[in-house]
């Protein structure tokens, strides 16, 4: 049964466009929408990635990456650089920046208060997983004491047998925040990205889809790449939620626009 919080609208910053040394998805505008959103009363919750970052931190030491289908392999000493980049340094600067402008804002990672349950992939990937279960308790907290959960997508692996050690994972960001806003029924997904929005085969922004046509766009492969995780999170919302949204974060102001429903972007709504 999922627990309905009103309101809600869950937004994920792209992890591959943000880092101190590396162009920000998360502009000052973008910023400034969300502490403004904040201030009109709208609960939100965000969740991050960090891939550029673990990249360059991988890179310092002297850490081979490896990719299988577009995803990062994590063996145990490509994981300790996720969760220090994830739950550390991605997660700390966008709490900073935005409780610098005002915001009240708390950063957490999938691990804090048991948020996220997950069980491992394809032995392949090594410590990647995907999430089994949400428990929103913390989020309530959060959200119920005023504050912006900002997530780290990372999670629980409890394990089968009392003699095995709990492990943590490494979750595509896109889908918990997918997983997220199916578990507290969000109002609204958003996707800040270093894209406009979903494109066509002639390269033309869709600025609207149905939930059939977004499943064709997998089928037919014309959604490729990092746009896969992203519809497949938007599907996986829209199975409680009434609308979801791909933006660029680039876009002046885009974060309040889409909500006070202009047309940037491509919108999938549930009609």
């Amino acid at each position: 049964m999922v627990k309905r919080l009103s309101g809600i609208i869950v937004v994920k910053i792209g992890g591959s466009t943000f880092g101190k040394h590396e162009p920000s998805v998360l502009d000052v505008g973008d910023v400034e929408d969300i502490v403004e959103l904040q201030l009109r009363g709208i609960p939100m919750v965000i969740v991050h990635g960090g891939g550029k970052m673990i990249t360059e931190w991988l890179t310092k030491q002297a850490i081979t990456t490896h990719f299988v289908r577009g995803e990062r392999v994590t063996d145990r000493p490509t994981l300790e650089v996720v969760i220090s980049v994830l739950a550390g340094l991605a997660n700390k600067e966008i709490v900073t920046l935005l409780n610098s402008r005002g915001g009240k804002t708390v950063g957490i990672s999938g691990v804090d208060g048991a948020l996220l349950e997950g069980k491992l992939r394809e032995k392949e990937m090594g410590f990647v997983g995907t999430v089994t279960n949400v428990n929103i308790g913390i989020l309530n907290t959060l959200l119920n004491s005023g504050f912006i959960p900002v997530i780290a997508p990372l999670s629980i692996h409890s394990p089968g047998r009392l003699d095995d050690e709990p492990q943590i994972l490494n979750v595509n960001g896109d889908t918990v925040a997918g997983e997220i806003a199916a578990s507290i029924a969000a109002e609204q997904l958003i996707f800040l990205t270093d894209v406009d929005g979903i494109h066509d085969k002639q390269d033309n922004l869709i600025p609207h889809l149905s939930p059939t046509e977004a499943e064709e766009l997998l089928s037919s492969g014309v959604a490729s790449g990092g746009m896969i995780p992203k519809l497949r999170a938007c599907l996986r919302a829209l199975s409680q939620s009434q609308t979801a949204s791909i933006i660029g974060g680039k876009t002046p102001h885009a974060l309040l626009r889409v909500i006070e429903g202009d047309r940037i972007g491509t919108t999938i709504r549930n009609d």
